[in-house]
C-alpha cells in the first residue's frame, strides 16, 4: 500500500534496586536502578553487564502460561517451541494447534512468544519505558515460559538485550568468553562450549541487561517467564541489500549502451576491456547523499514485519468527525505501529508522512510519547492524522 502524502508511559518510579558490577547499592526510582539514563548509556551500554534487583516491581498485565499458548495459536504471532530430549534439541515455529502443547513433558521445554508489544497494551508501555534508546533501536518485547528445567541452552544475542524475569525464579549464567563457535548439528544457535564467569538467580522483577555477544545460559528453578527487551541491530550486508533495494526505484541513469568504434574480436567470446569500462561508466552515475540515507532509515526502520497488519475502524468516521472527537478524547499510535521523525519528515509504517508547519510540534509529541491528549488541534494536523485513522496506524484514545 502507498501511504500518499500529506501536506498542509510516564509511569511512577519504581522501588527497590540493587546494582551489581562492580558495587551493590539500594537506591530506587528507576528501571536503571540508581543509575541514571546518562551512567548507564555511559558505563554500561555495549560495555559490560548490569543486574538490577526489582526493576520492574507493578505488573498491570501478568499471562498465565494458557494466555501465551493462546497468543501462540495466532495467525499473526510469531512463536517458537523449543525442547531439549535425552541432550537432543529441537525447534518448532507457531502457529501452533492447541493439543501441540497437551504432549509435552514436564519440563525441558520452552515456548516463546515473539512482539507481544502488539498486541498487550502493557507489553508496550513497558517497552517504551526504554526509551532512554532511541525509538528507532527498539526492536520488541518477547515472552519465554519455561517450566523448572527448561531453558534453550547456553548462547549469545548479536544485539543488546535486557532479560526481566516475571514469576518463578531462573538462574542466569553469563560469560565474556571469545568463544562463539556453534553446535553443528542443533537448530538453534547453541554454543559448542561455555565456560560460566558469573552467576545469579533472578526473582520476580529482577532484571539482567547483556551487551551484544554476551554468552549466557538461563534454566528455570521454578516455572515462570522472561521478558526479553531486544534491540535492532542489523548487519552492513543487511543493510547494504536494503538500502540498494531502496536506490533501485529512485535512480535515473540516462543513456543505452553503445561501441561505435566496436573492433573485430580474435577471441570472440573474451568479454572485451572497452566493454568492461563503457560498463562501468555507466554504474557510475549511482549517486546517493545523506537525505537518501535518512529517508531510507525512516522507510526501513518503520516498516512493519510482513506478519503485521492494521485494522480499520469498524465505523469509519467523517472528518470533521474525527477531529471533534479528536478533540475529546485524544489519540494514540496502534500497538504495531511506529512512528519516526528526523529534521526534515516523519515516517510512520514505512511510509512518508508530510505536514504542515504548524503540525510539526504535535507529530513530534505523538511520535515520542505515542498519544496526544484530548485538544484542538490544528487543520494540517487533522489532515495529516485522519488518513492514519482510516488506516487502522492511530485510534482515538
Amino acid at each position: 500500500m502507498n501511504f500518499p502524502l500529506l501536506h498542509g508511559l510516564a509511569w511512577d518510579a519504581i522501588i527497590g534496586a540493587t546494582l551489581l558490577f562492580p558495587y551493590i547499592a539500594q537506591m530506587p526510582k528507576s528501571l536503571l536502578g540508581n543509575l541514571t539514563a546518562e551512567q548507564f548509556l555511559s558505563d554500561y551500554w555495549q560495555k559490560k553487564p548490569l543486574l538490577i534487583r526489582q526493576a520492574v516491581s507493578q505488573f498491570d498485565w501478568q499471562p498465565e502460561l494458557a494466555d501465551l499458548i493462546a497468543l501462540a495459536t495466532q495467525d499473526d504471532v510469531e512463536s517458537r517451541l523449543i525442547e531439549n530430549k535425552q541432550g537432543k534439541w529441537s525447534c518448532e515455529s507457531g502457529p501452533f494447534r492447541p493439543n501441540r502443547f497437551k504432549r509435552l513433558l514436564p519440563t525441558d521445554w520452552t515456548v516463546l512468544v515473539q512482539n507481544v508489544n502488539h498486541h498487550v497494551p502493557f507489553a508496550t508501555e513497558l517497552l517504551y519505558r526504554f526509551d532512554f534508546i532511541p525509538h528507532v533501536r527498539l526492536d520488541d518485547l518477547m515472552i519465554s515460559y519455561a517450566p523448572a528445567g527448561g531453558g534453550v541452552g547456553p548462547h549469545f544475542d548479536s544485539y543488546d538485550v535486557f532479560l526481566l524475569q516475571v514469576g518463578g525464579k531462573k538462574r542466569w549464567r553469563i560469560s565474556a568468553q571469545t568463544d562463539l563457535d556453534l553446535a553443528e548439528d542443533a537448530p538453534l544457535k547453541i554454543l559448542k562450549r561455555f565456560e560460566a564467569e558469573q552467576e545469579w538467580v533472578l526473582e520476580h522483577g529482577d532484571m539482567l541487561y547483556l551487551p551484544p555477544k554476551y554468552a549466557h545460559e538461563g534454566v528455570a528453578l521454578e516455572a515462570g517467564q522472561t521478558w526479553s527487551i531486544g534491540f535492532r541491530a542489523p548487519s552492513a550486508q543487511e543493510m547494504g541489500g536494503a538500502f540498494l533495494d531502496f536506490l533501485r526505484d529512485r535512480i535515473e541513469l540516462d543513456g543505452l549502451y553503445a561501441d561505435p568504434n566496436l573492433q573485430k574480436p580474435i577471441d570472440p567470446a573474451r568479454v572485451p576491456y572497452d566493454f568492461v569500462v563503457r560498463i562501468k561508466a555507466m554504474l557510475d552515475g549511482i549517486r546517493w547523499n545523506e537525505a537518501e540515507v535518512r529517508e531510507f532509515i525512516g522507510h526501513y526502520f518503520s516498516e512493519p514485519k510482513a506478519h503485521v497488519f492494521y485494522d480499520s475502524p469498524d465505523e469509519e468516521d467523517s472528518e470533521p468527525a474525527f477531529a471533534r472527537k479528536l478533540a475529546k478524547q485524544g489519540v494514540q499510535l496502534d500497538m504495531k505501529t511506529v512512528l519516526l521523525f528526523d529534521d526534515a519528515r516523519f515516517y510512520i509504517n514505512g511510509e512518508t508522512l508530510d505536514a504542515g508547519l504548524d503540525a510539526i510540534e504535535h507529530l513530534r509529541q505523538l511520535a515520542n510519547q505515542r498519544r496526544l491528549p484530548p485538544a484542538v488541534y490544528p487543520a494540517t494536523l487533522i489532515a495529516a492524522l485522519y488518513p492514519c485513522y482510516q488506516y487502522g496506524y492511530l485510534h482515538l484514545g
